[in-house]
């Protein structure tokens, strides 16, 4: 049936077929990681309403407190004085948990199926999000229920990142990778504006919900996941991309008819058909410190810590943030807080398409980081002057402090797990897209933390920490920084000398 059709015809077929697959995985992950930290999110918009100033709110009847205490509607433990403390202690026994659980997590990532995996991560990262709305309702007041909760959590959301990114990886090759991924990756933001309006919906009153609804989508997900989800293109009999350092056979002939599309794809599957009839030996997965020997791994996770750093600052405290210095109500400032990932968006977006035109990932990030720095300071100089300034200031902070984060996390990872030293073994993947993350989670979990010790000196000496921050990150792509401009010198140099050539024998 297949030889009856003209080479052109079954390309078209084919190219549509494969096209519709890898449109369904990018749909499928990114509702997948929308789900996970839409489930992160509704802590830090309920946090105002744990610790609040009840001197407006009508007190019940039967309320046994003196009546100079102004913080009688707050929630036990958090209705102390070390409340700010209170809280970094909880958002931190997630995000230290996640750090440590993420450099374990790549390597089962590449030893089990990812559909099992990620699964069953979802389903219980769904349970313990409920678990922690359940809190309210089952009127808990210990602290130690909430924080084991949180740990609890911070494991098992480490499934979720390694996997979706080998995932993706498995399914596009290199050519427009920063652009997909940059697209691909405003799940994370999308996940943090959902479960800000989610969490909003009841914050002033039963807040527990803000947490049990998010938790059930998140387990839903993860049903669908394990019915849906295909981790290998030739699983369904699709063409795999080309990756780094994978040989192609009569490379320097592109008009040799083995070099065609539909040539491609028939070896492609005739090796699928070939493994499913004898054993095919599989490349072995890559050793903890064989990832740390790719080159550009080791910058990347130590700028990815200081730039992760930043953004989960603002993730956990800018609602809080905005309403200490705004005097917003807990709901406008959650709603107010999404413009961040709204410029997140953006920002991922465009250092993905930036870093696929120029090829320079590290230059991308570095410029970036350079004007995150004064453009923070000016949005907590000048930020909360009016609701227009604010406005355009969160958007463009998002944006700038985002998209380094966005594009090393994805298209960065991507590349790295198929550098060309690797010879084509893609199993190094889920390991590198681990330590890279892991790395960066260390400076997610720390800078949550040292925003809760700081803010009670002021909110000017967190702006400052976020700045140092910025600035250490973008010094260490430097040495990166210096390769990808020689690399470019090079390759004028190379196109000045053709052009001179063709002139000479013209």
């Amino acid at each position: 049936m297949r030889s009856s059709l003209a080479p052109g015809i079954w390309f078209f077929r084919a190219f549509s077929r494969d096209s519709w697959f890898q449109g369904f995985i990018l749909l499928l992950t990114f509702l997948i990681y929308t789900c996970y930290h839409m489930s992160r999110k509704p802590i830090s918009i309920v946090k105002s309403r744990l610790h609040q100033n009840c001197s407006e709110q009508i007190r019940p009847i039967n309320d046994t407190r003196s009546l100079n205490d102004t913080m009688w509607c707050s929630w036990a433990p958090f209705d102390k004085d070390n409340y700010k403390e209170l809280l970094g202690a909880v958002d931190n026994a997630f995000l230290v948990a996640y750090a440590i659980g993420m450099f374990i997590s790549g390597v089962f990532g590449e030893r089990l199926p990812l559909r099992y995996y990620l699964s069953a991560g979802m389903l219980l990262s769904g349970l313990f999000t409920l678990l922690f709305g359940l809190g309210y309702f089952w009127n808990i007041h210990v602290l130690w229920y909430f924080v084991v909760i949180q740990v609890c959590n911070g494991l098992v959301q480490t499934t979720g990142w390694p996997s979706v990114v080998t995932c993706v990886g498995n399914w596009f090759g290199k050519g427009k990778r920063g652009l997909i991924m940059g697209i691909w990756n405003s799940h994370t933001s999308v996940g943090n504006i959902l479960g800000s309006l989610i969490a909003g919906i009841w914050v002033n009153g039963q807040w527990g919900l803000s947490f049990v609804v998010p938790g059930i989508i998140t387990a839903t997900m993860g049903v669908i996941t394990f019915l849906f989800l295909i981790e290998h293109p030739e699983d369904v009999d699709c063409t795999p991309p080309q990756h780094h350092g994978e040989p192609t056979e009569n490379q320097d002939n592109p008009e040799d008819p083995g070099n065609s599309p539909y040539s491609i794809r028939e070896s492609s599957l005739e090796t699928v058909a070939k493994c499913s009839k004898e054993p095919c030996e599989e490349p072995a997965a890559i050793s903890f410190f064989g990832a740390l020997r790719i080159p550009g791994v080791v910058e990347f996770s130590l700028c990815l810590l200081f730039a992760k750093l930043v953004s989960y600052t603002f993730l956990y405290w800018l609602p809080l943030y905005i309403s200490n210095v705004a005097h917003f109500s807990a709901k406008e400032a959650g709603d107010l807080s999404t413009l961040f990932d709204a410029g997140g968006i953006i920002g991922g977006i465009m250092a993905g398409l930036i870093s696929d035109y120029t090829n320079g990932r590290a230059t991308t990030c570095c410029i970036m980081l350079i004007l995150a720095a004064p453009m923070m300071f000016l949005y907590n100089r000048f930020g909360q002057d009016g609701i227009t300034s604010s406005i355009v200031m969160l958007i463009i902070c998002g944006g700038l402090v985002n998209g380094p984060y966005a594009l090393i996390t994805t298209a960065v990872s991507a590349d790295l797990g198929t550098h060309r030293s690797l010879k084509g073994n893609a199993k190094a993947l889920s390991t590198v897209t681990a330590i890279i993350d892991g790395t960066g989670s260390i400076g997610a979990a720390l800078g949550p933390l040292l925003a809760g010790l700081i803010s009670p000196t002021g909110w000017n000496n967190v702006f400052y920490m976020l700045i140092s921050a910025d600035v250490l990150a973008c010094l260490l792509l430097c040495r990166l920084v210096y390769k990808e401009i020689l690399a470019w010198k090079v390759s004028l140099s190379r196109g000045s000398g053709s052009s001179m050539v063709l002139t000479h024998q013209r």
